[in-house]
């Protein structure tokens, strides 16, 4: 009997102390419960920061919060009870930028002869538009096991993303089309603004040679736009999550996947001045240049460095990752 009773206590005991391991000394569960959220982040500066303070690094500033990849979309999750939870992987950002220049205007020697102080030499605006798209959404559902604070899991995701830019350029002062002319106007005189030299523009270079012809010249770029990018993919995941804190884990996976992106052609125009043979004439034309586009396809680890290229849109797997739930 006394050994019977002796079990019994040791048996409530066990439990006790697991059911103390899964709640906090305030009552707060460890792990989380049915319509709860979650969301990810690189879990690295935490750590660096902590080996600093600690004198096993040094120079660690404090830690931020970070995306989860350089692709900078939000990872989420919600849970429908305690071993199921919903993914959502959301990207959707759009950038615009102008610069404007002010450039001197064309006029001829007699006109710029004629003026005389306090005149001031008349300008025209030139701009400069850049422009680019990324969108990335996923979902997915993810499967739990474990009872105590170190939780596994696994599941599957699919994702699309789309991606695109575009450079548009605006001039003052029209190509003249003959070289000596009053005033003489070109791609590289001092009437065209080169955007490389405006202080934060973040475009390409707007002075460049058009199409290579021996009887072309320099020319400017009107506009310049990318092939649009387009892929689709799916995963399979598994990997474990330890919670340190009450609704605060820290975890990493591992994924498995198929994935297909395509780009559409790349196109330029550009204005230059052009010599035609025969004859001898100097006129001026704005030709169109197009650059095939590509397709990619990949079925593989989330170690390949393809995969983690927009295949991955929801983060480069094998990281650790700080996961907080609320």
């Amino acid at each position: 009997m006394k050994k019977s009773v002796l079990a019994l206590a040791m048996a409530f005991g066990v439990t006790g102390a697991f059911a103390q391991d899964l709640t906090s000394k305030k009552g707060e569960p460890y792990l989380p419960e049915a319509g709860d959220w979650s969301i990810g982040i690189d879990a690295t500066p935490f750590f660096s920061y902590t080996k600093s303070l600690i004198g096993a690094g040094s120079g660690a500033s404090s830690p931020t919060f970070n995306f989860l990849n350089g692709n900078n979309t939000i990872v989420g999750k919600m849970f429908k009870d305690e071993k199921t939870a919903y993914r959502a992987i959301v990207r959707i950002g759009f950038s615009g930028q102008t610069f404007k220049n002010n450039m001197a205007q064309a006029q001829s020697a007699a006109v710029v002869a004629a003026q005389s102080y306090p005149t001031v030499a008349p300008t025209v605006e030139e701009k400069a538009k850049v422009g680019s798209h990324l969108i990335g959404l996923g979902a997915g559902i993810e499967m739990r096991r474990g009872k105590t604070r170190l939780q596994g899991y696994y599941g599957g995701e699919a994702f699309l993303w789309q991606a695109g830019s575009k450079e548009s350029f605006e001039y003052g002062n029209a190509l003249t089309g003959a070289p000596g002319a009053d005033p003489d106007v070109d791609p590289t005189s001092a009437f065209t603004t080169d955007f490389t030299t405006v202080s934060g523009y973040t475009g390409g270079a707007n002075l460049v040679s058009d199409d290579g012809s021996v009887d072309h010249v320099a020319g400017r770029v009107i506009e310049r736009k990318a092939g649009m990018t387009f892929g689709i993919g799916v995963r399979g995941f598994i990997g474990a999550e330890y919670f340190i804190f009450p609704k605060i884990s820290i975890a990493g996976e591992f994924g498995w996947g198929l994935g297909y992106a395509m780009t559409g052609k790349s196109t330029m125009q550009v204005e230059s001045e052009s010599f035609t043979n025969p004859g001898g004439t100097y006129s001026t034309a704005t030709i169109e240049t197009e650059t095939a586009g590509s397709s990619r396809f990949i079925l593989d680890t989330d170690s390949n460095p393809i995969s983690n290229n927009n295949f991955n849109i929801g983060g480069p797997n094998g990281t650790i990752r700080l996961n907080l739930h609320f």
